[in-house]
């Protein structure tokens, strides 16, 4: 069990949601990355996906995608990512970590490499965006030897058939994309998302943990009555960049993190966890 899955159970226990918070590595600078992990944690934040930034990012919206391009400017690489999740894990070590990020910066890094380096940086799963479960057998080999969840996505369009292979190679939680497209925040939370998850339940007891659209207490709140986390992402990106010369960066961020988390507490959801 890694610090992830613990977390999942912990908080499960005690009727809470995981809040999930992702950043991308280098936006706007390393030790800015860092202290705002740390800001972030003691604001309540449960895990942190941190983005590895790449030339072609699919499945990212208009957000992530130039904050990936103004990390990549900066001289960002694969590498130095790893060593800025290292440096979180050093500032905040009880702060769960996962890297997100494409097939292709893991392949030229050298897949071995990559799962070790991963978890001796602290990390403790990864999503590879594009990597399907028919394509990762050596990636899930690689990972399990060093601890590592592998973290799928589903989407509200995957077929049952989909959802139960997927399930059967995930591993941490299951990440559910709220709606069709790329990520980006959105005004309000899918209609049929609860019975989208309640048709991913059918098929693992993993935790659920939502993301694509979630940007304010009111979505973490509406989700966290069926899901078991919440992951918000281009919001956060848009708040760090539109402040990046605010002396009150930190505190910005630390505060939008603590309302975001007080949603999660307001119901207790039926969990398999």
């Amino acid at each position: 069990m890694n610090r992830l899955t613990d977390n999942f159970k912990q908080l499960n226990a005690r009727g809470e949601q995981a809040l999930i918070c992702f950043v991308t590595a280098g936006d706007p600078d390393v030790d800015k990355t860092v202290e705002l992990a740390a800001a972030m944690y003691d604001a309540g934040v449960d895990a942190l996906e941190l983005g590895i930034p790449f030339s072609d990012p699919l499945a990212d919206g208009p957000s992530i995608q130039a904050s990936s391009q103004r990390a990549l400017d900066s001289g960002m690489t694969a590498h130095k990512a790893m060593e800025c999740a290292r440096r979180i894990h050093a500032r905040v070590p009880h702060l769960p970590l996962v890297l997100m990020t494409y097939y292709n910066p893991v392949l030229r890094y050298g897949m071995d490499r990559f799962a070790h380096d991963a978890a001796t940086s602290g990390v403790d799963g990864v999503i590879i965006t594009d990597l399907t479960p028919e394509e990762a057998s050596a990636w899930q080999q690689n990972a399990a030897a060093n601890n590592l969840a592998t973290i799928y996505l589903l989407a509200p369009t995957s077929t049952d058939e989909r959802v139960a292979s997927v399930c059967k190679s995930c591993s941490g939680f299951v990440y559910c994309v709220s709606r069709t497209g790329v990520t980006g925040a959105r005004q309000d939370v899918p209609q049929d998302l609860r019975d989208t998850l309640s048709r991913i339940r059918k098929h693992t007891n993993l935790p659920l943990a939502v993301g694509f659209g979630v940007s304010s207490p009111e979505h973490v709140a509406a989700i966290s009555a069926f899901a078991d986390g919440v992951v918000v992402g281009s919001s956060l990106v848009d708040l760090i960049h539109n402040n990046r010369d605010n002396p009150s960066l930190l505190k910005i961020a630390a505060e939008y993190c603590a309302s975001l988390k007080g949603a999660t507490r307001s119901s207790k959801v039926g969990s398999n966890v």
